[in-house]
């Protein structure tokens, strides 16, 4: 199994390494609009190659994803600890009941409880 991860992991880079390239001719980033930023008087741009673009926008996008699927499971995992510890309490109170529970009194009750336990 070890084996086939590196395999697939050496593919991989193999295939970013083909994508990169491929696509190293630089584009231009622009922040605005060209028409937008002459009218506000403000016009960044940048020069990148095409594959940081494209590497750059698939790490932010997982990056994003994680975040948003975090943030949904957050009542999932608030309901799981809110469960956890009344299981806890629980058992605690189990253990509690099972200390000050006093011995049957009928003898037959009293050998079937020591072999319960």
């Amino acid at each position: 199994m070890k084996y086939l991860r590196f395999l697939l992991l050496g593919v991989l880079a193999v295939l970013l390494v083909a994508i990169a390239l491929a696509n190293r001719a630089p584009v231009t980033l622009r922040l605005l609009a060209p028409e937008t930023g002459e009218f506000l008087g403000f016009s960044w741009a940048v020069q990148l190659p095409l594959f940081l673009v494209i590497f750059a926008s698939l790490l932010i996008g997982l990056l994003l994803g994680f975040v948003w699927e975090w943030m949904r499971e957050h009542r999932i995992r608030s309901g799981a600890a809110k469960t956890a510890r009344h299981a806890a309490w629980l058992e605690g109170e189990v253990e509690r009941l099972k200390t000050t529970h006093e011995a049957p009194k009928d003898e037959v009750l009293a050998l079937l409880d020591k072999t319960a336990r």
